[in-house]
């Protein structure tokens, strides 16, 4: 009786100590969980479709993000997060824990390293340009850029397939509606069909995340609402006395003054000069629209203004029309709308391009002369060093 009481005693004994111990290899595993981990510089994890925890957290190990593969299995199992890896290429980050890694590669969103593939359209043509992210640096290399219009390079197109890379469109401001709706269409990591082009001025400018196979039309409505929320916002808040009847005329000022300075400074004299000029009842005599006339926005005119053209008689030809064109002439930015809504405090009835760049602005007709002179002795003396 007394060896089965010795017996039972050691046993329980044993199984406290056991108990002990696996409180304590828990209480440890739940400190590695969450403590800071091996990586010394950021790593690009790259996470194909289909991939599983087991071959992420091999990967993790070979990379030296966290020590043990195993206790990233259990993490991710014991939290519900095992099976909601999404796929995408991430950077993690130094000293990053299992637990932030595991959040970082359940959470979704777009790919935070690796390829960035982005459509940057402008005014003149439309090009796809891929770069990839050296992680440890943080710096970009370009790696392939080419056409719209032309088949993506195979490097480019191995990215694509594989359906992970961070995809953007960038437009630049002043962009015409037919440019953007053009280039999206031909852009061949987009989806659907463009329907028709959008109403010109309703685009905003900007950079706009998008994934791959993403609607044309989908995104051609994003980029409406925010110019559409832009327009509002700046229409609600501008001074008193404007020459401009509604919102709308605002937005086809707003794409003159984007055409004629892309110097941020400029823009609220310039607008100044425009609304002057309506306020005196002169025609507002800008090139842009005579260009928007001829090309109806559409390509670019790729040469100067002939002076049959300044004559010709059309909807957009400021020189002959009274006011304003009957619709703007590109896509304006923010700043451009903003700048006609609160437009600076000036005299200015004239401008010319000074040879740097920006314009002098000018009160009289006479001081107006003598600055288009200077401008044209500057002209001069450029074609002729071209010419050298």
């Amino acid at each position: 009786m007394l060896i089965w009481r010795s017996v039972a005693s050691n046993a329980l004994t044993l199984f406290v100590v056991i108990l002990i111990g696996l409180g304590v290899a828990v209480a440890m595993a739940q400190r590695e969980w969450r403590s800071p981990g091996p990586l010394a510089e950021a790593v690009c994890l790259s996470v194909p479709r289909g991939a599983t925890i087991q071959t992420v957290s091999e990967d993790l190990v070979a990379k030296g993000a966290v020590r043990s593969g195993m206790l990233l299995r259990i993490g991710a199992e014991y939290t519900d997060r095992a099976g909601k890896l999404k796929a995408g290429n991430f950077l993690i980050p130094p000293r990053a824990s299992p637990d932030d890694i595991v959040g970082l590669v359940t959470s979704g969103g777009q790919s935070t390293c690796g390829s960035d593939i982005n459509l940057r359209i402008g005014v003149a043509d439309a090009a796809v340009q891929m770069r990839e992210l050296d992680p440890a640096s943080g710096e970009f290399t370009v790696v392939a850029e080419y056409p719209v219009a032309d088949p993506a390079p195979a490097e480019v197109q191995t990215v694509l397939d594989a359906g992970f890379a961070r995809t953007r469109v960038t437009v630049a401001e002043g962009v015409t509606s037919w440019r953007i709706a053009d280039s999206l269409q031909k852009a061949s990591f987009l989806g659907g069909d463009v329907a028709e082009v959008p109403d010109e001025g309703t685009l905003a400018p900007g950079s706009y995340e998008v994934t791959i196979g993403g609607d044309r039309d989908a995104l051609l409505s994003q980029m409406a609402a925010r110019q559409q929320e832009i327009l509002t916002a700046a229409w609600a808040g501008r001074a008193n006395g404007l020459p401009l009847k509604n919102a709308y005329e605002a937005l086809i000022l707003a794409s003159i003054v984007e055409k004629e300075t892309r110097i941020a400074d400029e823009r609220p004299v310039v607008a100044s000069v425009f609304e002057n000029r309506l306020n005196e009842g002169m025609r507002l005599q800008t090139d842009p629209t005579v260009i928007y006339g001829l090309t109806d926005g559409k390509g670019v005119l790729g040469r100067g203004l002939y002076r049959s053209e300044l004559a010709r008689p059309t909807p957009y030809n400021t020189y002959v029309i009274q006011g304003l064109p009957p619709t703007p002439i590109a896509n304006p930015g923010q700043d451009s709308i903003e700048a006609v809504v609160r437009p600076a405090d000036t005299e200015f009835l004239f401008f010319v391009a000074d040879g740097t760049g920006g314009h002098v602005f000018s009160k009289t007709l006479a001081e107006h002369n003598q600055n288009v002179q200077k401008w044209r002795r500057i002209e001069q003396q450029q074609g002729t060093q071209q010419n050298q």
